[in-house]
């Protein structure tokens, strides 16, 4: 199985709707069975809260099931579980290997990366928008999926 950990400031806004996005790609690909999805937060700021209702009402306008979530903080040890670490950000990027360490910093990649347009996923609790944030999360999963499905055809 492929675990994939999606990663933003907080854990409420881009990577939940980023583990929802990529969990309903997966599914309408039938790759339930090899690919897993989670999310966490880079800072402890919203630790224990719901997402923020922006990201649960533009996943509900676009008929996407929003995966039950309360933010956690990224671990060490999720260096070691996940396959790859997906920030949102160099801001994520620079947290989340200074959470993983050297070791395993090699897995953090932006979530555009996989795209052909690599940049970052700005943050709807600051621009308030929402649906730039979710047009480029689902660019971004969709050009994931391309990448973990030719790692799979590989296997």
């Amino acid at each position: 199985m492929i675990k994939l950990l999606f990663v933003c400031h907080g854990n409420i806004c881009r990577s939940p709707m980023a583990e929802s996005v990529m969990a309903y790609l997966i599914e309408q690909n039938g790759l339930q069975a090899l690919v897993g999805v989670a999310s966490a937060a880079a800072h402890r700021d919203e630790i224990g809260n719901p997402p923020h209702r922006g990201t649960v009402e533009i996943l509900k306008r676009k008929g996407i099931p929003l995966i039950p979530h309360r933010a956690r903080l990224m671990t060490r040890s999720d260096g070691e579980t996940f396959d790859l670490l997906l920030g949102m950000d160099e801001y994520n990027v620079r947290d989340m290997k200074a959470i993983v360490g050297a070791e395993y910093a090699g897995k953090v990649k932006k979530l555009l990366d996989f795209s052909s347009c690599p940049r970052a996923i700005a943050d709807p609790w600051y621009t308030g928008d929402f649906e730039t944030t979710f047009a480029d999360v689902f660019e971004g999963c969709n050009a994931l999926l391309k990448y973990v499905i030719s790692v799979l055809n590989k296997k």
